[in-house]
């Protein structure tokens, strides 16, 4: 019983190695496949069933272990929709199957997961990998920036339209000088650097009057009483730009004595064309800007609203004029305006030109009009037992009962224009190949020797 024992040990060794040997050619196979997880060989003893004293080896059985959990090297790609995932986590996908009449792809399958991140834009618009799994993701408005919803869908980016943002709000941060150097400014003539409202003669355009410029004289004797504040390029509903200019005017000055203080008001152009008194050609914003002797607003101001702004025929509506980047008061030699921030949040509307994979899980498109916005956020999955997942061809897994469910908030960090190679390494492979050529052989020469030895017990009965 001892020597057919024995070859049924060397032949179970045998299966073994054979089944080892499978595992390491595909992984070598796969040594260049993105984001590919080998496959290693684990041995399990087959002990008979006998008493302590009497128990002799038994035979061997193999089987796979998934790889799932080791993360391959990450290598950076010139591709922007290329995308790995640094640390634990997989990829939502789905499969697609091409429907008649070339109207794109259907979903009938459910959700999938995988590493594999060589993601394009394939005829349709949607991101394919190279196994040919269509990304999933949440799509995001690209006017509030946030998610629309929380269901996962394949993410198709065919022909995306960014739309027209109209202004509403415009960030204003400057320096005003203490002393203007006005057209009309002279400093041996106390006050000259200041707006007066009796050299007007169709109104008085300060807060306390009329607020308007006139056209004509009036707007030749405010530009030559006021200083530049900056020029904006701003945009109505439909996207039409226009350039919004500002002037500020100082109307006081506490350099002339008790009861005075340092006072400006700020003017938007509305006409550039306005030539006569019969149209307005500034629009005064309405608020007086005061400043202490130490050059801060005083009374602080956050913002100001200003209605129904029009400039040239277009209509902006109502804007908000925020000094988010502050408004101070202070000592110049240039006499002029420092302006240090001027922003506004509209734009025109613009065709995609690329895509891009930033860490914070979004896809961000740039568009003709110089817009980058996010388009889409990419949830990564985990599982309680990721080395438990189906695998399937091309790289992805399904779920079973012993992986557990999907669950949302990975903690691997997403990495653009990258891509995560195979982690199965050549020089290892090789090792455990030789290592396996050698049991294989070993066993091969348990059944030889067993032969022999049955042959010789055969031929004590000659």
């Amino acid at each position: 019983m001892g020597l057919f024992s024995a070859l049924n040990i060397a032949v179970s060794g045998l299966q073994a190695q054979a089944f080892a040997l499978q595992n390491i050619s595909g992984n070598i196979a796969n040594s260049q496949t993105p984001g590919y997880k080998g496959i290693n060989t684990l041995f399990v003893d087959l002990m008979p069933n006998m008493p302590a004293g009497t128990q002799t080896s038994g035979g061997v059985i193999a089987s796979s272990a998934p790889t799932n959990t080791i993360q391959g090297q990450i290598q950076a790609s010139a591709i922007g929709t290329y995308m790995a995932i640094n640390g634990q986590g997989f990829f939502p996908v789905k499969e697609g199957n091409n429907s008649a009449g070339g109207n794109g792809p259907t979903f009938p399958g459910g959700d999938l997961y995988t590493r594999r991140g060589d993601f394009q834009l394939n005829a349709y618009g949607y991101l394919v990998n190279g196994s040919g799994y269509y990304l999933e993701g949440i799509p995001i408005n690209p006017i509030t920036g946030n998610p629309s919803g929380t269901a996962l869908a394949p993410l198709q980016f065919s022909n995306a339209f960014l739309p027209a943002n109209p202004t509403s709000t415009i960030t204003y941060g400057a320096n005003l000088p203490s002393y203007p150097q006005t057209t009309n400014s002279d400093t041996t003539v106390p006050g000259s650097e200041l707006l007066d409202p009796t050299d007007f003669v169709d109104g008085d355009p300060t807060v306390s009057g009329t607020g308007n410029v006139m056209g004509g004289v009036d707007t030749t004797t405010f530009m030559n009483e006021s200083i530049d504040g900056g020029t904006i390029t701003c945009y109505d509903g439909s996207g039409a730009a226009v350039n919004l200019e500002f002037r500020w005017a100082k109307t006081d000055s506490a350099t002339l004595g008790a009861g005075h203080t340092d006072n400006w008001e700020l003017f938007y152009q509305t006409n550039s064309n306005a030539t006569t008194n019969a149209s307005v050609s500034w629009v005064n914003a309405g608020t007086d800007f005061s400043f202490d002797s130490s050059g801060e607003l005083s009374p602080a101001i956050t913002s100001i609203n200003l209605t129904g702004v029009s400039v040239d025929g277009t209509s902006l509506g109502n804007l908000t004029f925020s000094l988010g980047g502050g408004l101070t008061q202070f000592s110049t030699t240039s006499g002029a305006t420092t302006v240090n921030s001027l922003q506004q949040d509209g734009y025109a509307a613009g065709q995609l030109q690329s895509l891009s994979v930033g860490s914070n899980g979004r896809i961000s498109g740039s568009f003709t009009n110089g817009k980058t916005v996010d388009l889409a956020e990419i949830p990564l999955f985990s599982f309680a037992s990721p080395d438990s997942l189906q695998s399937l061809d091309g790289g992805a897994f399904a779920v079973t009962g012993d992986s557990g469910p999907a669950l949302s908030g990975a903690s691997g960090q997403l990495v653009g224009a990258s891509l995560e190679g195979s982690n199965a390494d050549i020089a290892d492979q090789f090792t455990q190949l030789i290592v396996t050529q050698q049991a294989y052989s070993a066993n091969t020469r348990v059944i030889t020797t067993a032969n022999e030895m049955s042959q010789d017990l055969l031929n004590i009965l000659r």
